[in-house]
Protein backbone atom coordinates (compact mmCIF):
# COMPACT_ATOMS: atom_id res chain seq x y z
CA UNK A 1 0.00 0.00 0.00
CA UNK A 2 1.06 3.42 -0.40
CA UNK A 3 1.29 6.38 1.90
CA UNK A 4 -2.01 7.12 1.16
CA UNK A 5 -3.78 3.58 1.95
CA UNK A 6 -4.20 2.89 -1.75
CA UNK A 7 -3.15 0.76 -3.84
CA UNK A 8 -0.46 1.49 -5.82
CA UNK A 9 -0.20 3.02 -8.93
CA UNK A 10 3.07 3.09 -10.59
CA UNK A 11 2.16 5.26 -13.97
CA UNK A 12 1.43 8.16 -11.06
CA UNK A 13 3.47 7.49 -8.02
CA UNK A 14 6.99 9.27 -9.41
CA UNK A 15 8.97 9.29 -6.25
CA UNK A 16 11.11 5.66 -6.15
CA UNK A 17 11.37 6.40 -2.62
CA UNK A 18 8.11 6.03 -1.82
CA UNK A 19 7.92 1.98 -2.83
CA UNK A 20 8.33 -0.27 -0.02
CA UNK A 21 10.19 -3.63 -0.57
CA UNK A 22 7.35 -5.54 -1.39
CA UNK A 23 6.21 -3.14 -3.77
CA UNK A 24 9.51 -2.25 -5.76
CA UNK A 25 8.86 -6.16 -6.08
CA UNK A 26 5.57 -5.80 -8.01
CA UNK A 27 7.46 -3.10 -10.23
CA UNK A 28 10.01 -5.39 -10.58
CA UNK A 29 7.71 -8.32 -11.81
CA UNK A 30 5.39 -6.01 -13.67
CA UNK A 31 8.69 -4.93 -16.08
CA UNK A 32 9.73 -8.19 -16.40
CA UNK A 33 12.80 -8.59 -13.98
CA UNK A 34 14.13 -10.57 -11.46
CA UNK A 35 12.36 -10.18 -7.59
CA UNK A 36 15.97 -9.88 -6.77
CA UNK A 37 16.32 -6.63 -8.64
CA UNK A 38 13.81 -4.83 -5.94
CA UNK A 39 16.12 -5.80 -2.81
CA UNK A 40 19.46 -4.29 -5.05
CA UNK A 41 17.08 -0.91 -5.59
CA UNK A 42 16.23 -0.85 -2.12
CA UNK A 43 19.72 -0.91 -1.05
CA UNK A 44 20.91 1.80 -3.16
CA UNK A 45 18.22 3.86 -2.03
CA UNK A 46 18.45 3.75 1.37
CA UNK A 47 22.23 2.20 2.58
CA UNK A 48 23.68 4.06 0.01
CA UNK A 49 21.69 7.57 -0.63
CA UNK A 50 21.58 6.82 -4.81
CA UNK A 51 20.64 10.28 -5.89
CA UNK A 52 19.35 8.98 -9.50
CA UNK A 53 19.10 5.11 -11.32
CA UNK A 54 21.98 6.02 -13.17
CA UNK A 55 24.36 5.45 -9.31
CA UNK A 56 22.84 2.03 -9.10
CA UNK A 57 25.56 0.66 -11.70
CA UNK A 58 24.99 -3.06 -10.27
CA UNK A 59 21.65 -2.86 -12.58
CA UNK A 60 21.24 -3.51 -16.34
CA UNK A 61 21.33 -0.10 -17.90
CA UNK A 62 17.94 -0.98 -19.99
CA UNK A 63 16.35 -1.55 -16.16
CA UNK A 64 17.89 1.91 -14.92
CA UNK A 65 16.73 3.32 -18.38
CA UNK A 66 13.03 2.15 -17.22
CA UNK A 67 13.41 3.75 -13.69
CA UNK A 68 14.78 6.76 -14.92
CA UNK A 69 11.95 7.28 -17.56
CA UNK A 70 8.83 6.67 -14.34
CA UNK A 71 11.02 7.64 -11.79
CA UNK A 72 12.60 9.96 -9.73
CA UNK A 73 14.25 10.61 -6.35
CA UNK A 74 13.74 13.85 -5.01
CA UNK A 75 16.63 14.32 -2.79
CA UNK A 76 17.19 17.51 -0.55
CA UNK A 77 19.79 19.31 -0.65
CA UNK A 78 21.97 21.73 1.66
CA UNK A 79 22.00 25.09 0.56
CA UNK A 80 24.09 26.98 2.70
CA UNK A 81 26.07 25.69 5.77
CA UNK A 82 27.02 28.49 8.77
CA UNK A 83 29.34 27.23 11.55
CA UNK A 84 29.32 29.02 15.31
CA UNK A 85 32.19 29.97 16.94
CA UNK A 86 31.15 26.67 19.45
CA UNK A 87 31.47 24.26 16.58
CA UNK A 88 26.98 24.27 16.01
CA UNK A 89 26.56 24.07 12.41
CA UNK A 90 23.31 25.11 10.56
CA UNK A 91 21.99 24.00 7.15
CA UNK A 92 19.19 25.78 5.38
CA UNK A 93 18.13 22.88 3.39
CA UNK A 94 16.25 23.02 0.18
CA UNK A 95 13.34 20.75 -1.00
CA UNK A 96 12.09 19.76 -4.16
CA UNK A 97 9.89 22.32 -4.54
CA UNK A 98 12.11 25.63 -3.38
CA UNK A 99 10.93 25.25 -0.02
CA UNK A 100 13.49 25.89 2.61
CA UNK A 101 13.88 24.19 6.12
CA UNK A 102 16.88 24.73 8.68
CA UNK A 103 18.63 22.01 10.60
CA UNK A 104 21.40 22.04 13.30
CA UNK A 105 24.35 19.64 13.99
CA UNK A 106 25.15 20.02 17.91
CA UNK A 107 28.25 19.20 19.21
CA UNK A 108 28.78 18.55 22.63
CA UNK A 109 31.51 16.60 25.00
CA UNK A 110 29.96 13.33 24.18
CA UNK A 111 27.09 13.56 22.00
CA UNK A 112 26.41 14.77 18.13
CA UNK A 113 22.92 15.32 18.14
CA UNK A 114 20.86 16.18 15.05
CA UNK A 115 17.95 18.63 15.49
CA UNK A 116 15.74 18.43 12.62
CA UNK A 117 12.79 19.76 11.16
CA UNK A 118 9.43 17.60 10.64
CA UNK A 119 7.36 20.86 8.63
CA UNK A 120 7.70 23.70 6.94
CA UNK A 121 6.87 26.63 8.64
CA UNK A 122 4.51 26.05 11.73
CA UNK A 123 0.83 26.63 12.58
CA UNK A 124 1.08 27.23 16.30
CA UNK A 125 2.20 30.36 16.55
CA UNK A 126 4.06 30.60 19.78
CA UNK A 127 4.93 34.22 20.64
CA UNK A 128 8.54 33.32 21.25
CA UNK A 129 9.88 31.19 18.63
CA UNK A 130 10.73 32.47 14.75
CA UNK A 131 9.00 29.33 13.22
CA UNK A 132 5.80 30.48 15.02
CA UNK A 133 5.89 33.97 12.95
CA UNK A 134 6.17 31.92 9.70
CA UNK A 135 2.92 29.99 7.81
CA UNK A 136 2.73 26.84 7.54
CA UNK A 137 3.00 25.66 3.99
CA UNK A 138 3.50 22.34 3.95
CA UNK A 139 4.59 19.20 6.41
CA UNK A 140 7.62 17.07 5.27
CA UNK A 141 7.40 13.85 3.66
CA UNK A 142 8.92 11.11 5.27
CA UNK A 143 12.06 11.02 3.21
CA UNK A 144 13.12 14.10 3.39
CA UNK A 145 13.08 14.15 6.84
CA UNK A 146 15.06 11.08 6.72
CA UNK A 147 17.19 12.80 4.15
CA UNK A 148 17.69 15.84 6.64
CA UNK A 149 19.21 13.15 9.23
CA UNK A 150 21.86 11.64 6.22
CA UNK A 151 23.00 15.12 5.32
CA UNK A 152 24.13 15.97 9.26
CA UNK A 153 25.40 12.22 9.79
CA UNK A 154 27.31 13.00 7.10
CA UNK A 155 28.33 16.43 8.49
CA UNK A 156 29.04 14.77 11.65
CA UNK A 157 31.43 12.43 9.99
CA UNK A 158 33.15 15.08 7.98
CA UNK A 159 34.01 17.34 11.13
CA UNK A 160 34.04 15.03 13.86
CA UNK A 161 34.88 11.67 12.56
CA UNK A 162 32.13 10.05 14.28
CA UNK A 163 28.15 9.26 13.24
CA UNK A 164 25.29 11.28 15.23
CA UNK A 165 24.53 9.37 18.64
CA UNK A 166 21.33 11.53 18.87
CA UNK A 167 18.30 12.98 17.20
CA UNK A 168 15.84 15.58 18.46
CA UNK A 169 12.71 17.01 16.86
CA UNK A 170 13.16 20.13 18.01
CA UNK A 171 13.40 22.12 14.58
CA UNK A 172 10.97 23.88 12.27
CA UNK A 173 7.40 22.83 12.78
CA UNK A 174 4.70 20.47 15.58
CA UNK A 175 6.20 17.01 14.82
CA UNK A 176 2.61 15.15 16.13
CA UNK A 177 0.75 17.76 13.29
CA UNK A 178 3.06 15.53 10.66
CA UNK A 179 2.50 11.97 12.74
CA UNK A 180 2.49 9.64 9.93
CA UNK A 181 5.71 11.37 8.38
CA UNK A 182 7.18 11.36 11.29
CA UNK A 183 6.96 7.98 12.30
CA UNK A 184 7.80 6.33 8.93
CA UNK A 185 10.83 8.27 9.30
CA UNK A 186 11.72 7.14 12.82
CA UNK A 187 10.69 3.80 11.81
CA UNK A 188 13.43 4.18 8.69
CA UNK A 189 15.75 5.70 10.36
CA UNK A 190 16.13 2.95 13.01
CA UNK A 191 15.74 0.33 11.06
CA UNK A 192 19.13 -2.26 9.75
CA UNK A 193 18.86 -1.39 6.48
CA UNK A 194 18.28 2.60 7.08
CA UNK A 195 20.61 3.95 9.39
CA UNK A 196 20.19 1.69 12.29
CA UNK A 197 19.88 4.30 15.69
CA UNK A 198 18.51 3.23 18.60
CA UNK A 199 15.12 4.82 18.94
CA UNK A 200 16.26 5.33 22.64
CA UNK A 201 18.58 8.09 21.37
CA UNK A 202 15.66 9.86 19.76
CA UNK A 203 13.52 12.76 21.29
CA UNK A 204 10.18 13.89 19.73
CA UNK A 205 9.70 17.67 21.30
CA UNK A 206 5.66 18.93 20.76
CA UNK A 207 4.03 22.11 22.01
CA UNK A 208 0.93 20.15 23.16
CA UNK A 209 -0.95 17.97 21.16
CA UNK A 210 -2.68 16.25 23.78
CA UNK A 211 -4.52 13.27 21.46
CA UNK A 212 -1.28 12.78 19.72
CA UNK A 213 0.27 12.17 22.96
CA UNK A 214 -2.19 9.41 23.85
CA UNK A 215 -1.61 7.88 19.85
CA UNK A 216 1.72 7.51 20.43
CA UNK A 217 0.87 5.52 23.96
CA UNK A 218 -1.40 3.30 21.80
CA UNK A 219 1.33 2.97 19.17
CA UNK A 220 4.16 1.78 22.10
CA UNK A 221 6.89 4.05 20.24
CA UNK A 222 10.23 3.47 21.65
CA UNK A 223 11.19 6.75 21.52
CA UNK A 224 11.78 9.64 24.25
CA UNK A 225 8.94 12.38 24.56
CA UNK A 226 9.54 16.16 25.19
CA UNK A 227 7.21 18.54 26.37
CA UNK A 228 7.41 22.19 25.43
CA UNK A 229 5.97 23.66 28.51
CA UNK A 230 7.67 26.97 29.46
CA UNK A 231 4.78 28.07 31.74
CA UNK A 232 3.11 26.53 34.69
CA UNK A 233 -0.56 27.95 34.71
CA UNK A 234 -3.14 27.67 31.89
CA UNK A 235 -3.78 31.54 32.10
CA UNK A 236 0.02 32.27 31.27
CA UNK A 237 0.25 29.24 28.91
CA UNK A 238 -2.59 30.75 27.31
CA UNK A 239 -0.74 33.61 26.63
CA UNK A 240 2.68 32.61 24.77
CA UNK A 241 1.44 29.47 23.20
CA UNK A 242 -2.01 29.78 21.70
CA UNK A 243 -2.30 25.68 21.27
CA UNK A 244 -2.70 25.69 25.18
CA UNK A 245 -6.48 27.13 25.05
CA UNK A 246 -7.49 23.70 23.00
CA UNK A 247 -5.14 21.77 24.64
CA UNK A 248 -5.01 23.04 28.69
CA UNK A 249 -2.31 21.52 31.20
CA UNK A 250 -4.86 19.19 32.83
CA UNK A 251 -5.44 17.42 29.49
CA UNK A 252 -2.06 17.44 28.91
CA UNK A 253 -0.84 15.81 32.40
CA UNK A 254 -3.63 13.22 31.53
CA UNK A 255 -1.91 12.49 27.96
CA UNK A 256 1.62 12.45 29.57
CA UNK A 257 0.99 9.65 32.24
CA UNK A 258 -1.28 7.17 29.67
CA UNK A 259 1.82 7.69 27.06
CA UNK A 260 4.03 6.27 30.21
CA UNK A 261 2.09 3.80 31.62
CA UNK A 262 1.95 2.28 27.69
CA UNK A 263 5.51 2.75 26.67
CA UNK A 264 8.10 3.73 29.98
CA UNK A 265 9.60 5.70 27.67
CA UNK A 266 11.58 8.74 29.36
CA UNK A 267 9.68 11.98 29.03
CA UNK A 268 11.65 15.64 29.79
CA UNK A 269 9.31 19.03 30.24
CA UNK A 270 11.15 22.18 28.17
CA UNK A 271 10.82 25.64 30.18
CA UNK A 272 12.51 28.47 29.17
CA UNK A 273 12.84 31.51 31.36
CA UNK A 274 11.77 35.01 30.43
CA UNK A 275 11.84 37.44 32.47
CA UNK A 276 9.28 39.17 34.28
CA UNK A 277 6.52 36.38 32.95
CA UNK A 278 7.59 33.26 34.48
CA UNK A 279 11.01 32.69 36.56
CA UNK A 280 9.54 33.55 39.71
CA UNK A 281 9.81 31.69 42.82
CA UNK A 282 6.05 31.30 42.48
CA UNK A 283 6.31 30.17 39.04
CA UNK A 284 8.62 27.42 40.37
CA UNK A 285 6.53 26.46 43.13
CA UNK A 286 4.19 25.89 39.80
CA UNK A 287 6.18 24.23 38.41
CA UNK A 288 6.91 21.79 41.01
CA UNK A 289 3.46 20.77 41.45
CA UNK A 290 2.96 19.56 37.62
CA UNK A 291 6.36 18.21 37.72
CA UNK A 292 4.61 15.84 40.91
CA UNK A 293 1.86 14.95 38.56
CA UNK A 294 3.65 13.42 35.66
CA UNK A 295 6.54 10.72 35.92
CA UNK A 296 9.07 12.77 34.24
CA UNK A 297 12.53 12.22 34.38
CA UNK A 298 13.71 15.66 33.87
CA UNK A 299 13.19 19.45 33.72
CA UNK A 300 14.96 21.60 31.18
CA UNK A 301 15.46 25.03 31.94
CA UNK A 302 16.93 26.62 28.55
CA UNK A 303 17.96 30.27 27.88
CA UNK A 304 16.15 32.37 26.26
CA UNK A 305 17.73 33.13 22.68
CA UNK A 306 16.07 36.93 21.30
CA UNK A 307 14.65 36.43 17.74
CA UNK A 308 12.56 39.13 16.01
CA UNK A 309 9.30 40.24 16.63
CA UNK A 310 9.12 38.74 20.04
CA UNK A 311 9.42 41.51 23.16
CA UNK A 312 10.91 38.55 25.82
CA UNK A 313 14.15 38.89 27.63
CA UNK A 314 16.28 36.80 29.30
CA UNK A 315 16.66 37.18 33.36
CA UNK A 316 19.58 37.92 35.20
CA UNK A 317 22.02 34.99 35.90
CA UNK A 318 21.31 35.55 40.07
CA UNK A 319 17.32 35.09 38.97
CA UNK A 320 18.18 32.23 36.95
CA UNK A 321 20.36 30.47 39.75
CA UNK A 322 17.41 31.52 42.72
CA UNK A 323 14.97 29.54 40.13
CA UNK A 324 17.31 26.43 39.76
CA UNK A 325 18.31 26.01 43.96
CA UNK A 326 14.46 26.68 44.63
CA UNK A 327 13.89 23.13 42.18
CA UNK A 328 16.61 21.51 43.79
CA UNK A 329 15.18 22.10 47.11
CA UNK A 330 11.75 20.35 46.41
CA UNK A 331 13.87 17.46 44.41
CA UNK A 332 13.05 17.87 41.14
CA UNK A 333 16.04 16.94 38.56
CA UNK A 334 16.52 19.89 36.62
CA UNK A 335 19.29 20.69 34.11
CA UNK A 336 20.15 24.33 32.94
CA UNK A 337 20.37 23.99 29.23
CA UNK A 338 22.59 26.79 27.64
CA UNK A 339 21.90 27.54 24.01
CA UNK A 340 24.67 26.31 21.06
CA UNK A 341 25.16 28.08 18.01
CA UNK A 342 23.45 31.70 18.91
CA UNK A 343 25.63 33.82 17.03
CA UNK A 344 24.45 32.02 14.03
CA UNK A 345 20.65 32.18 15.04
CA UNK A 346 20.96 28.25 15.52
CA UNK A 347 19.63 27.85 19.07
CA UNK A 348 16.38 27.29 20.65
CA UNK A 349 13.56 29.36 19.48
CA UNK A 350 15.58 30.77 16.48
CA UNK A 351 15.40 28.95 13.51
CA UNK A 352 13.46 29.69 10.26
CA UNK A 353 15.45 33.41 10.19
CA UNK A 354 17.56 32.27 7.62
CA UNK A 355 15.38 29.91 6.15
CA UNK A 356 12.74 32.12 5.68
CA UNK A 357 14.64 34.88 3.88
CA UNK A 358 16.24 33.01 1.64
CA UNK A 359 12.88 32.08 0.50
CA UNK A 360 11.84 35.33 -0.39
CA UNK A 361 14.82 36.37 -2.02
CA UNK A 362 14.39 32.82 -4.55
Amino acid sequence: MNRDGNAPNFAYMKNLREHSLAELEVLMTSLGEPKYRAKQIYEWIWQKAASTPDEMTNLSKPLREKLNAQFTIPKVKNNHSQFSSDGTIKNRLQLHDGYFVESVLIPGDKRLTACVSSQVGCSLSCKFCATGFMDRKRNLEFDEIVDEVTLLNDLAMQHHGKKLSNIVFMGMGEPLLNYKNMMMAIEKITSPDGLGMSPRRITVSTAGVAKMITKMGDDKVRFKLALSLHAANDRKRNEIMPINETNNLKTLIEALNYFYKCTGNEITFEYILFKNFNDSIKDAEELVKIYRQVPADLVNIIEYNPIENAQFEKPEEEVVDEFMAYLKSKKVNVHLRRSRGKDIDAACGQLANVGEKAKKKA
